[in-house]
């Protein structure tokens, strides 16, 4: 299944006979939380989801957003009304990267039927409502393992034998700035592939043709294809797992990602805008 639904293609399937579970997972970094814009208004029938409290474990060691625990996050997507066999719509404010990681984990976890409302909210054409749902709960049990998990070690190891995409702002790979963790930089061997180039001025999907070409460009194809991805705390790499996939690509993530890495000091950083 394709990761991406257009809204219009939305529009259709919730008028036909198995309607999408819908996900509201409005996020911004440092805030302010999602949940008042979603009560000021949603999709019909969309189901806030609190990616702090929901999506991840508490910070800690494995960075400022762990995986959650997968039985606590089967819980939570079963009283979203998620079921094995009905299709999810996850869609945010318009960056796509709390969708993204509800996509991601829904996939990672054994679902098979999640895509992501390109352009987000903003894309929508149709009503909204302000009143929560109460959905029926769900049957979605998950197993974890679907797709591929990179860990701090074998993240090290990719970026020397294969391709190992930064997804964060190239100021923070280069080592110029870093605004969030306490250490500036890069995992050695890494390549520099802001999520922000994935999309357009409205926070559309590129063509596949040229997210392709594009990741082409950065290496995607050596090492056997071997490729994996990591952020600042595996949310806008989830973003940049979806552009991958619409590629042509199978990628693996770092779900702790640079938050995970620079919490052990004896891990190796790279600075400036060279690999290595």
């Amino acid at each position: 299944m394709k990761p991406i639904i257009s809204a219009a293609e939305l529009a259709a399937e919730l008028r036909g006979a198995r309607p999408p579970v819908l996900l509201d997972v409005r996020y911004q970094l440092g805030g302010p939380h999602g949940r008042p814009d979603y009560d000021a208004g949603h999709l019909p029938g969309a189901v806030f989801v609190d990616l702090d409290a929901e999506l991840a474990s508490p910070p800690g060691v494995h960075g400022r957003h762990p995986l959650p625990d997968a039985e606590a996050f089967g819980a939570v997507m079963r009283r979203a009304g998620v079921s094995a066999d009905t299709p999810v719509v996850a869609y945010d404010a318009a960056q796509g990267w709390g969708a993204a990681r509800v996509w991601w984990l829904l996939r990672w976890t054994g679902h098979r039927q999640v895509r992501v409302l390109d352009g987000g909210l903003a894309a929508w054409n149709g009503p909204l409502e302000t009143r929560a749902p109460a959905p029926a709960e769900g049957d979605f049990t998950p197993v974890p393992g679907a797709l591929p998990l990179l860990t701090a070690d074998t993240a090290a190891r990719l970026a020397r034998s294969g391709v190992l995409l930064d997804a964060r702002a190239a100021e923070r790979y280069r080592g110029e700035a870093e605004p969030i963790d306490p250490v500036a930089g890069h995992i050695p061997g890494a390549r520099s592939a802001p999520t922000t180039q994935n999309v357009d001025d409205q926070g559309y999907f590129l063509p596949p043709e040229q997210l392709a070409s594009r990741f082409q460009s950065l290496g995607a194809e050596e090492a056997g294809g071997e490729i994996g991805v990591y952020c600042g705390s595996g949310v806008s790499g989830a973003h940049q797992a979806i552009a991958l996939e619409l590629a042509g690509f199978t990628p693996a993530l770092y779900a702790g990602s640079w938050s995970e890495w620079t919490q052990d000091p004896s891990r190796p950083v790279a600075i400036g805008p060279e690999r290595g």
